[in-house]
């Protein structure tokens, strides 16, 4: 996949805002800004209305089609605003040159206007490929006709044979895995649990042709009638991992566009995700998960981690050019279950490992960004703005790791004809000390300045473009040209 040279793209959600559909109508009055303050592209939240209706973060999908414009599910807006308002917020940022990648969230639905009659196996929740029951005949909330939607947009009603089971019993009130009969679990999924093709609510069954033939005339309704540029895609590990090699083909031929997209497969075995990459022939890019895992064992781990390895076994390290990285994001922020949050003191560094590097293609959260209010987290703006500043016109040059101590690491630029290019980093997760870095034969004598905010320390370039960084234990810092 390719995308904007020294792009940075944001996920612009995060899981705590306020149910007050106001998201739509902020984006359309920050896309200035944003532009200005150099992102590219913006990972929009899943616009369609879910089971939880206003309160839905997105992810519990009821109707595909209904952008917030039909009184469903107790509302007629999205937690996120109404479909006007999110078609305006598109334009507001086509209108600043910033992509817009949309959310698509296949793996399940949930919220069913009514139950289908079922006969249905359990599964073993620890192995799905066991199973523990004798045929049982079962009420599956399978059904959705979407009723005050009357077919606008699209026709096609969901019931019981469009899908691989369910974790509900509506006739006993009993919770477990049911998978129904006739149907099996994909094998071609993640082999967690044994198969992980059951996630949640009602399992969408891909392979099914009518649900592929709408699935794959969906995706070209809504690129349509949004404009999106491309996509992130959920819950990868759980879908048949053939299904959106077709469906991105398929979508790029008939729009004779590139479609960025970028796949959820959250999986710290850079193996796993390299093989997905693979059978995929890499027509989409993956979020670098194993990074993120180094991010959260650095800043939890008291200074224990090699820093030398900080990229070792990561999609950064071996397939760059199919690396979406990041610090955080909606499911590892506070309260969620994949709670893993990377620690304030090493958040910025570990935005500086992400954001000043030509490898991969950075994406800020919401979250880390203008900060959570619930529960009050600290927002990173300031130093995530000068970091782009310097990403988008500093970041070029001849480049040199210095990747070699357990505590220490820095890198630098070199900067090009313009004397205001080329810096330096330095980063340190222990007790702190000094580090000589070259930033280029052309640039000694040039002295350099620490615009972090955590020192104001300067450094003068020896007659070999040298010079001895400094930083205190826990800290970082970015030298620019004085």
């Amino acid at each position: 996949m390719v995308y904007m040279k020294k792009g940075v793209m944001m996920q612009y959600f995060h899981w705590d805002l306020k149910a007050d559909g106001t998201l739509w109508r902020k984006l359309k009055d920050d896309a200035k800004r944003l532009a200005d303050v150099g992102f590219t592209a913006l990972w929009l939240p899943p616009a369609y209305k879910g089971s939880a209706g206003i309160n839905d973060v997105g992810y519990g999908v009821y109707d595909l089609y209904d952008l917030g414009e039909f009184d469903q599910k107790g509302t007629v807006i999205t937690k996120y605003g109404s479909k006007d308002e999110y078609l305006q917020a598109i334009e507001s940022c086509h209108s600043q040159g910033i992509d817009v990648y949309a959310d698509m969230v296949f793996n399940h639905k949930m919220g069913a206007d009514f139950t289908n009659d079922v006969t249905a196996y359990e599964s073993d929740p620890n192995d799905r490929n066991k199973t523990i029951s004798k045929p049982e005949d079962i009420k599956a909330w399978t059904g959705f006709d979407f009723p005050e939607r009357e077919g606008k947009y699209s026709t096609f009603k969901w019931n019981s044979k469009h899908f691989t089971g369910v974790d509900y019993d509506d006739h006993d009130k009993k919770k477990a895995i049911y998978r129904f009969k006739g149907e099996s679990w994909s094998k071609d999924v993640s082999d967690e649990n044994g198969n992980y093709d059951y996630l949640m609510g009602a399992d969408v069954d891909v392979n099914d042709p009518e649900v592929k033939k709408e699935l794959y005339r969906y995706g070209l309704w809504y690129l349509d009638f949004t404009k999106v540029d491309g996509f992130r895609l959920d819950a990868l590990k759980h879908i048949d991992d053939q299904f959106f090699k077709g469906w991105l083909a398929y979508l790029r031929d008939k729009t004779k566009k590139e479609l960025f997209t970028v796949g959820e497969y959250w999986s710290n075995d850079l193996l796993e995700l390299t093989s997905y990459l693979d059978k995929n022939d890499s027509c989409l890019s993956l979020f670098d998960v194993p990074l993120h895992y180094h991010f959260f064992e650095v800043s939890n781990g008291g200074g224990y981690f090699n820093m030398a390895d900080i990229y070792k076994d990561t999609l950064l390290n071996s397939r760059p050019q199919n690396a979406v990285t990041f610090v955080e994001n909606h499911d590892t922020q506070i309260g969620q279950a994949l709670q893993t949050v990377v620690a304030d003191w090493f958040k910025p560094m570990a935005y500086a490992l992400i954001l000043l590097r030509n490898e991969g293609y950075p994406c800020v959260f919401y979250g880390d960004y203008y900060g959570i209010e619930k529960y009050k987290t600290k927002p990173f703006k300031d130093i995530i703005d000068k970091m782009i500043a310097i990403r988008q016109k500093r970041m070029v040059g001849e480049a040199h790791d210095y990747f070699d101590h357990p505590d220490l690491i820095g890198w630098t630029f070199a900067g090009d004809e313009n004397k205001d290019s080329g810096f330096a980093v330095i980063l340190d997760d222990g007790p702190g000390g000094s580090k000589t870095m070259n930033v280029g034969f052309k640039n000694r004598g040039r002295t350099m300045i620490d615009i972090s905010g955590n020192t104001n320390k300067e450094v003068i370039l020896d007659d070999e473009g040298n010079g001895l960084f400094s930083v205190d234990g826990g800290s970082f810092g970015i030298y620019i040209f004085k």
